[in-house]
């Protein structure tokens, strides 16, 4: 399926969550934000979040900084 990956295109597995997602990326969860068509993503239920055909997904990593 075709989803929208921080806008761009991108082919992703049947059946893959956002925890999924971030784990093909190398992206710990811990270290990003996640919105989901225009809506805040819970981090706890990154791994119960199917993707789904046409979703826009944005990822944010969080930087920490002084």
């Amino acid at each position: 399926m075709t989803a929208r990956i921080n806008g761009e295109a991108r082919v992703v597995p049947d059946g893959s969550t956002i925890a999924d997602l971030l784990e093909s990326f190398g992206l710990p969860v811990k270290t990003v934000l996640v919105e989901r068509n225009g809506q805040p993503v819970a981090r706890d239920t990154f791994g119960r979040q199917p993707i789904q055909e046409e979703d826009r997904i944005e990822i944010i990593k969080m930087v920490a900084g002084g």
